[in-house]
């Protein structure tokens, strides 16, 4: 998977509370091909989209400023319902690279340490202090129609609001940290140790060679 450090990028904010993996990408598309060339429009679909496929211009990542976002600001129990992993695939393929949300569904959460993408679950109250004003600096203004800009430490698991000092601190399993770093997932991870895991087998058995005989 693709390894995750440091990012800044947009965030668009989609409202709703226990939007579940069949609303983040419809039961229909689950067999379609990952290296499908539409498989972007699979996210959100049915809201994003009518039934002649033509796209809502009031969703917001139909939108212009938003066709870049790679950061989505959620609401609780993101991700809930069905284990289906595909959904974090259609974020992917949408350019998503982190989803900052009060809660989320567990095996949705897990799906998305997983394949790199980081979820950050921050307290709502902290979420609104991240949002902030519609209005907070000449450089930065914030509406409807305008995305926010974030940057995201995974290496000092921070997210700081650009051109402004909030700056807020997220936790995260120090394992699926060094994983999401490194790129790794868990069996990947347990492979890059294999010359430590051969010297303490090899030393374990020279000092218990009975270990290696086998009994009849």
């Amino acid at each position: 998977m693709r390894a995750f450090t440091q990012l800044q990028g947009l965030a668009a904010k989609i409202p709703g509370k226990n939007i579940d993996t069949d609303q983040i990408i419809p039961a229909r598309f689950l067999k379609r091909s990952r290296t499908d060339p539409n498989y972007a429009n699979y996210l959100f679909h049915d809201v994003r989209f009518n039934e002649s496929d033509v796209a809502d211009p009031e969703f917001v990542l139909n939108q212009a400023a938003f066709s870049h976002t790679n950061i989505l600001i959620v609401d609780e129990n993101f991700g809930c319902g069905s284990s289906r992993e595909a959904a974090v695939y259609a974020l992917e393929a949408f350019g998503i690279r982190a989803v900052i949300a009060p809660s989320f569904g567990d095996i949705f959460f897990n799906n998305c340490l997983k394949n790199g993408l980081l979820p950050i679950r921050l307290e709502q109250s902290d979420i609104d202090v991240l949002l902030g004003p519609d209005v907070d600096s000449e450089n930065e203004r914030i509406g409807p129609h305008q995305p926010i800009s974030f940057f995201v430490d995974l290496n000092t698991c921070t997210i700081q609001r650009v051109h402004t000092n909030t700056l807020l601190s997220f936790s995260i399993d120090p394992f699926w940290q060094e994983c999401l770093l490194k790129g790794l997932d868990e069996i990947d991870l347990t492979l890059s140790y294999q010359a430590s895991i051969d010297a303490f087998e090899a030393k374990h058995l020279s000092a218990a060679p009975w270990l290696t005989h086998s009994h009849t």
